[in-house]
């Protein structure tokens, strides 16, 4: 379940007097339980840095939030035009916060092209604060409108506040001495600005980030910055069209540390604190591929910690390297995405073969081929759970939330080392680079990791001897007297020697697989009622959207409840007896129906409704709501 935020007290009650000083009068104040703002415009325009400060400000106040940064596929696309389009979408909150939103409540443009991207993600009468500088005649046709962008795409009823931000930037840096291209390079902060005074938020922290990335290297840059930033606080007190602001109250949330964090370095910290609790060192062997790159970042700035990072020629390259360091005793990660997991196929078989434990991380993106590189999708569940020559049994899970890539990171990590088997954590690109107040853990409270780890007994080692209950095999460190084995990918008798003999083969391929099966993993929790009409099953990703939308169903009268899965391989015991309780169910996933003929294959009992988009982006909310509408017929309780 999705954790709020709450900042420390004395945060909380603090109030910069810098800001203070300046807060003009606000004619009105509109107080909303959520709001969703979006900052959009080329690559260049600072837009994802702009969203990040202000998700951040928003967190320091104590709204819970959910973030959804949206990139170009291409590094620097041709400029004002839609495919450069760089966004980021933030949703705060006075109540709990599970999805960036469906649509915006305020937009900040800075070109036309920002506007034919965001149109149709609007909600009715929401404000829109542009750049009126870049909107030009030659802007307008480079983004594909004839005229005015407002009237072509139906905008006009909506607030628009058209602010000359490339001008008033100039002139409120004319006494420094600074080129015009590096002038024009704060505009982002004089968006900030006027955002900043629309929901009342405090500018001192923001100072503080600015101070602590430029101040010692580039102390001209920081004091510009910080300047703009304020020469848009103060335009907006001056705009007759902003004569209101928004209120969002503090989300009421248990106390504790919390911190904002995307799912890439949650999955990173995870991965870290279960080598700690291991009492392993942690290895990574990975090359950089979008949007798992952030994961390899994270552990290679960690050799504080005692993380070893390779950054590979190629994916094949850093598997291996990753399979080496398991053999030699380390907790082996390898970070990916769709197109990379297939390099990688064929040393995951051999990581199956060997038996030893490895994670490994896949960030899904859109595909086949390059496919939609910046752009989420679900679409490589097959891949993960079939993807490999042969019977290749391994252990597959997926996160849900930002913050819980940490929790799931972690349990990848327990899952491999206790059981001696490969683990895929599936994420994706809407969790990597989406981020939400996590609460941070203390490490004294995470569980213990035990790895089997062998000892010499004074007596002939068998490298597959198993346990009983578990069929796990002992995990033997090289250099360690008496526990010289062979390894390798060809099929093995208990001894580890070499067998082509076809009833052993057998036996060791069921062994392999009884062995996944085995794992305990959590029962399923059903959302709502435990019987009804309808039951929404999800996994991944998706968590987000699909409570959202059974939650306002419910509020809206429909018997309605959900379920999420996290642990595909092996499935939840509990699995069937849930399904059965309901008359219809229905999977939402992002792809063409992966996990839906998953459970056809392994309950074959059930009939499955689905529901499926690939689009490179989200489920929306209401499309999931008018989904569930039709197959419930309009029926409400009572």
């Amino acid at each position: 379940m999705h954790i709020g935020y709450k900042k420390n007290i004395l945060l909380q009650n603090k109030t910069s007097n810098k800001t203070q000083s300046i807060m003009g009068k606000r004619s009105q104040v509109i107080e909303r339980d959520a709001v969703v703002i979006r900052f959009s415009g080329d690559s260049g325009d600072g837009m994802q840095l702009t969203g990040t400060l202000f998700s951040n400000a928003s967190a320091l106040f104590g709204n819970d939030l959910a973030t959804f940064p949206d990139y170009p596929a291409e590094i620097r696309a041709p400029q004002g035009t839609v495919g450069g389009v760089s966004g980021f979408q933030v949703n705060i909150g006075h109540k709990e916060i599970n999805t960036p939103g469906d649509y915006a409540d305020v937009l900040v443009a800075m070109n036309p092209a920002a506007i034919r991207a965001n149109a149709k993600w609007l909600r009715k009468g929401a404000t829109i604060i542009y750049d009126s500088d870049n909107f030009t005649e030659k802007n307008f046709l480079k983004a594909g409108y004839k005229d005015d962008p407002f009237v072509e795409d139906g905008l006009n009823d909506n607030n628009l506040i058209a602010a000359p931000i490339a001008t008033l930037v100039k002139e409120a840096l004319k006494d420094m001495d600074m080129d015009p291209k590096t002038v024009q390079k704060t505009k982002n902060m004089f968006a900030l600005g006027i955002v900043f005074w629309l929901f009342d938020r405090d500018l001192e922290n923001t100072e503080l980030y600015i101070d602590d990335k430029f101040k010692k290297k580039k102390p001209l840059i920081a004091d510009a910055n910080k300047i703009v930033l304020r020469a848009g606080y103060y335009y907006a007190e001056t705009v007759e069209a902003l004569n209101s602001s928004f209120k969002i109250n503090p989300a009421p949330i248990a106390k504790g540390t919390y911190r904002n964090i995307t799912g890439n370095t949650a999955t990173a910290w995870g991965l870290i604190a279960a080598a700690e609790k291991a009492g392993l060192n942690l290895f990574i062997g990975s090359y950089p591929i979008t949007p798992a790159t952030g994961i390899l970042e994270d552990l290679a700035a960690r050799k504080d910690l005692g993380v070893k990072s390779f950054q590979a020629e190629d994916e094949i390259a850093g598997i291996c390297t990753t399979l080496g360091a398991s053999f030699a005793g380390n907790l082996g990660v390898t970070s990916t995405s769709g197109p990379g997991l297939a390099l990688k196929s064929e040393a995951i078989g051999l990581g199956v073969m060997a038996e030893l434990p490895i994670v490994i991380v896949d960030v899904q993106r859109g595909g086949p081929s390059t496919g939609l590189p910046t752009k989420t999708e679900q679409s490589d569940l097959f891949q993960a759970l079939y993807g490999r020559n042969g019977e290749s049994p391994v252990v597959v899970i997926a996160a849900s939330t930002p913050s819980d890539c940490f929790n799931y990171s972690f349990k990848a990590a327990k899952i491999a080392l206790e059981h001696m088997t490969p683990v895929i954590l599936l994420t994706d690109g809407y969790l990597a680079n989406g981020s939400e107040p996590w609460r941070i853990p203390s490490m004294k409270d995470m569980p213990e990791i035990k790895p089997p780890i062998a000892k010499y007994e004074g007596k002939e080692f068998l490298p597959y001897e198993r346990d009983v209950e578990t069929l796990v095999r002992k995990w033997a460190i090289p250099g360690t007297f008496g526990l010289e084995h062979r390894i390798g990918g060809l099929e093995k008798t208990i001894k580890g020697t070499v067998s082509y003999i076809p009833e052993n083969h057998e036996k060791m391929t069921q062994l392999r697989e009884d062995k996944v099966q085995r794992i305990e993993v959590p029962d399923l929790k059903v959302f709502g009622e435990s019987k009804g009409d309808l039951l929404v099953i999800g996994w991944g990703g998706t968590y987000g959207h699909i409570l959202t939308a059974v939650s306002e169903m419910r509020e809206e009268g429909y018997d309605i409840s959900a379920v999420h899965f996290n642990y595909i391989k092996p499935l939840p015991k509990n699995t069937a007896e849930i399904f059965a309780n309901y008359k219809k169910l229905v999977v939402c996933e992002l792809n063409g129906g992966q996990f839906v003929n998953y459970l056809r294959m392994k309950h074959q009992q059930f009939n499955y409704h689905q529901y499926n988009k690939v689009q490179g982006l989200p489920f929306t909310v209401e499309e999931i709501k008018d989904y569930c509408t039709i197959l419930l017929e309009g029926k409400k309780n009572g």
